[in-house]
């Protein structure tokens, strides 16, 4: 299945995607969020679903992110061999983890704001996994059973504020606008092998990321039995996995995003999505 949640920022309803065609599911259930993914809503819409009664949506009503508000979204940086090299940093030896705040998520076709006092924000597509239910202490055998799902997502990043500026990520990742997810969530069962999609990124047009995720370091399985032994992963949680080689802050001389670029993205079955930056103003 595909979800969506769509309308007016900060007033999106749940939905579902079949074959192009949006439908509602909001007399089925409240929202995607944590509460959904806990009480088995995947399986629960699955069968309540009637397509022949579901009311149909527009395609031009905007589509919000696929998940209501997650409790987390975890970050795993230098995830690619190609773009830890491009960097010029060595291959972790364990995951490097950050955070990204939950005020920075956005729709998948919502402007990207550059920063105010920001000169050097940057592209990031990554593959981001939604947790399906509580992780605790699990092993990479187990990891699967836990997830919902998969969303294409654009890790937006300011490398002045990530890099420069000291301390950790966070600051440079966390900016609203930074974290465009969607155009749906696409339910496990219809991904074969998330160790191996292709990914890919255009700016103004120009191909600048195209990558697989079997260049992962770590791949899904490890990452979420890794995080599962630091912090309870609860359902609706969101990792994001990590970018291949690509982004501005790689090139010789790095170059980043300014007023009225256009980004377009996608991954291998979840879909392409695309952002118009702005200047703040």
């Amino acid at each position: 299945m595909k979800l969506i949640r769509y309308g007016e920022p900060g007033n999106e309803h749940p939905g579902i995607e079949i074959e192009g065609v949006r439908y509602d599911t909001s007399n089925i259930v409240w929202d995607y969020d944590e509460d959904f993914f806990s009480k088995n809503g995947i399986e629960d819409l699955k069968n309540k679903f009637d397509i022949n009664t579901a009311a149909r949506i527009a395609n031009d009503v905007r589509l919000g992110e696929p998940v209501k508000r997650p409790g987390k979204i975890i970050c795993i940086g230098l995830n690619y061999r190609k773009h830890a090299a491009e960097s010029g940093m060595e291959v972790p030896k364990e995951p490097v983890v950050f955070f990204k705040a939950t005020s920075s998520l956005i729709g998948p076709y919502d402007n990207i704001i550059i920063p105010k006092n920001s000169q050097k924000t940057d592209w990031e597509v990554e593959l981001a996994v939604v947790i399906g239910k509580r992780a605790n202490y699990i092993s990479e055998e187990e990891a699967m059973d836990h997830v919902a799902g998969y969303i294409l997502h654009n890790d937006v990043s300011e490398r002045e504020f990530q890099i420069e500026k000291g301390g950790q990520w966070v600051k440079g990742k966390s900016c609203d606008t930074f974290a465009p997810m969607g155009p749906y969530l696409v339910t496990k069962e219809e991904v074969a092998d998330p160790n191996n999609l292709r990914l890919w990124l255009t700016l103004n047009g120009k191909k600048m990321q195209d990558g697989n995720t079997s260049d992962f370091i770590f791949n899904i399985q490890y990452v979420i039995a890794y995080l599962s032994q630091y912090m309870s992963l609860m359902p609706g949680d969101i990792i994001s996995t990590g970018t291949p080689e690509g982004v501005g802050f790689g090139f010789n001389p790095p170059f980043y995003l300014k007023d009225g670029d256009i980004i377009e993205l996608g991954i291998e079955g979840l879909g392409e999505s695309r952002q118009k930056v702005k200047a703040y103003s």
